[in-house]
């Protein structure tokens, strides 16, 4: 009787996704991968010889780039030094104006709907702009040179770190807020006291997130003239010479991976 009535019940049990959804889901499967086949194959009938020639190709520019003249480093520490400067600048004045676009763009705290739909388009607009643009942009204003970069990673970090910590500010809990209204606090009372440790953690994170993407995008605002080491690694692909570009590349490499250990390090002990 047990054995019957359990059979039964599985036969009852209905599936975890209906029908219909499977078939959605399989059927949607089928584009993406088509998709990528075509993209794969298109992209083959693109490439002159192919990915056979491409492979042998690879091993010419192996050595050219190979060995590295390390003995250039020393001369381009200041270059790189310049970098982290551009990175650490651009970073900190983001972080300081996120913090008003934030407010501004988050709705639970901007309750005027028009201000809160104006913020969302700029920060939307500004998103929408590669850094590399912004930097060709500066750099044909204000000259070769560092400032344009710092302006083009302000403008970038800017987009970023406001859309992140507004989708923060979000997801707070909002009874410690209302109560603080309620028993009459002022709106800088509540956002200081209700808001802020709720989010200084997340926003700690975000900003040290944002500092690793612009210590990279910093290099390669260099190759079109904004300054630090990309520039010098623009000037030396453009001179061929190959092992103090191989060189360079393994700084990079390094002093990226030093500062992400570091910044990991933070977070971890911030959230």
């Amino acid at each position: 009787m047990t054995n019957q009535t359990n059979s039964t019940s599985s036969q009852m049990t209905p599936p975890l996704y209906p029908a219909k959804t499977k078939a959605q889901v399989t059927l949607i499967f089928f584009i993406v991968i088509g998709f990528y086949l075509f993209s794969m194959i298109w992209t083959q009938r693109q490439m002159v010889g192919g990915f056979a020639d491409a492979l042998g190709n690879m091993g010419v520019v192996i050595n050219k780039f190979f060995p590295p003249n390390l003995s250039v480093i020393p001369a381009v520490w200041d270059p790189m030094a310049q970098t982290i400067q551009m990175a650490i600048i651009a970073t900190t004045v983001a972080a300081i104006l996120t913090v008003p676009l934030a407010l501004l763009s988050a709705q639970n705290i901007a309750t005027f709907k028009p201000i809160y739909i104006m913020t969302r388009t700029f920060l939307n607009i500004l998103r929408t702009i590669p850094d590399l643009v912004l930097a060709v942009v500066f750099v044909g204003l204000f000259g070769i040179g560092l400032f344009p970069g710092i302006i083009a990673l302000i403008i970038f970090s800017l987009g970023i770190l406001a859309k992140l910590i507004s989708e923060t500010i979000e997801s707070v809990d909002m009874n410690p807020l209302e109560a603080m209204r309620a028993s009459g606090g002022n709106v800088f009372q509540v956002i200081y006291y209700g808001l802020v440790p709720q989010v200084l953690p997340q926003f700690a994170s975000f900003v040290l997130y944002v500092f690793e993407i612009n210590i990279r995008a910093s290099v390669v605002l260099g190759l079109v003239g904004a300054g630090g080491i990309g520039l010098v690694l623009d000037q030396q692909l453009g001179f061929y010479n190959y092992p103090n570009v191989m060189a360079i590349i393994i700084l990079i490499f390094i002093v990226v991976l030093i500062i992400e250990y570091i910044s990991n390090k933070l977070r971890e002990a911030l959230i």
